[in-house]
Parts: structure tokens; sequence; C-alpha cells
């Protein structure tokens, strides 16, 4: 980290990190999200069903070809900002 980007930050940033994390689904719609990064992801995959207009259980989420789940944060899986998630639709079959 260089000294300007040192210089940047702010006192009491650190506790309140934020990050922007963009969702991109499969029919090439893109929508950015800036949430804290100790939030659970659920808030951003509610939010990105939302925006999509599909119903939640539509989409499974994955970052760097691992499935998410709801009650992780930005910081259990190591994001930096700018990071995106793959929104694919849930597909069941069978009998």
């Amino acid at each position: 980290m260089s000294a300007a980007q040192e210089d940047d930050k702010k006192p009491g940033d650190e506790g309140e990190a934020q990050i922007i994390l963009k969702v991109k689904a499969q029919d090439r719609f893109e929508a950015s999200f800036r949430m804290k990064r100790s939030a659970q992801l659920i808030k951003l995959m509610n939010a990105s069903c939302e925006r999509f207009c599909v119903d939640f259980n539509s989409f499974v989420f994955f970052f760097d070809g691992c499935r998410l789940l709801a009650g992780q944060t930005p910081d259990d899986l190591d994001m930096k900002d700018g990071d995106e998630i793959e929104a694919v639709l849930n597909l069941r079959g069978g009998p």
C-alpha cells in the first residue's frame, strides 16, 4: 500500500470498512452493491434478486467457483473491493 493510500484512510475506518461487490447474472445483468465487510451476504443476495426481479430461490450465488452461504461475510471469504459474484439459475431436475 502506498503512502498516499494510507493517508486516505480515516481513523476508525477499519471497524466499519465497506466493500463494493459486483453481482453478474447469466443473462448479462450486472449490479454493484456497497456493503460492510462484516455484513452477511444474505443482504446482497436478497437485494440482487429484487434488482433482477426474480424469486430468491431462482439463483445460486458463487464466488471463485464456490457456492456462497447466506451467513458468510466478505471478510470470511477474503473478498476485495470490486470482486465479482456470479448469480446462476438454480436448476432442479430429476424424478
